[in-house]
């Protein structure tokens, strides 16, 4: 009798879920970093694919998945773009896609679980659902965020270069943003 209820509870939840399609013109997964310690290199992720299904009544994540093409980085300098792919750093022949996956949501903080270079570590977030809105064309649109900073070498890219004020190049702190807004598509 309790597994027929559970079954019951978990189908019932699944049946006001929702699936949604990312919207990429409004859309962005940005990151900065500290450069020689005295100023910030900003960056995009042009090209990725989300798997969004949400229960509407709920407001809870039956799965939140991305998986980000790691050539498609943009600093606006194409020099640092192909160092970036290179085995110093992201090593894209060998690792070309960055995953991402949301564990939990606890009201505006959030867990989830991050491949960088084959390496998965659990990640905190600051979240935000910023909730359901119908667009002028009756579509359902959802529009999430969020943020963390993360260390760049626990993720393997740790190339450097010590300056003669002995600060680094580049430092270890990445500050990741995600934007996004979907569509409802059933």
């Amino acid at each position: 009798m309790k597994k027929l209820l559970l079954s019951a509870l978990l189908l019932s939840s699944s049946l006001f879920a929702s699936t949604y399609t990312l919207d990429k013109a409004h859309s962005k997964i940005t990151f900065k970093v500290k450069h020689m310690a005295i100023s910030n290199v900003y960056g995009s992720f042009d090209s990725y694919k989300t798997t969004i299904d949400y229960d509407e009544k709920t407001k809870v994540f039956n799965k939140l998945l991305a998986n980000i093409d790691v050539s498609s980085i943009n600093t606006d300098n194409e020099k640092r773009d192909t160092h970036l792919k290179s085995k110093d750093f992201f090593a894209v022949n060998k690792y070309p896609n960055i995953d991402f996956k949301l564990l939990s949501v606890n009201g505006d903080e959030a867990k989830a679980s991050l491949t960088i270079k084959g390496i998965t570590k659990i990640v905190n977030l600051d979240f935000e659902n910023n909730g359901i809105v119908k667009d002028p064309w009756g579509n359902t649109k959802l529009g999430l965020s969020f943020q963390t900073k993360i260390s760049r070498k626990e993720f393997g890219l740790t190339w450097n270069k010590l300056l003669e004020t002995g600060s680094l190049i580049v430092g270890d702190k990445i500050t990741i943003t995600v934007d996004l807004e979907a569509k409802k598509i059933n």
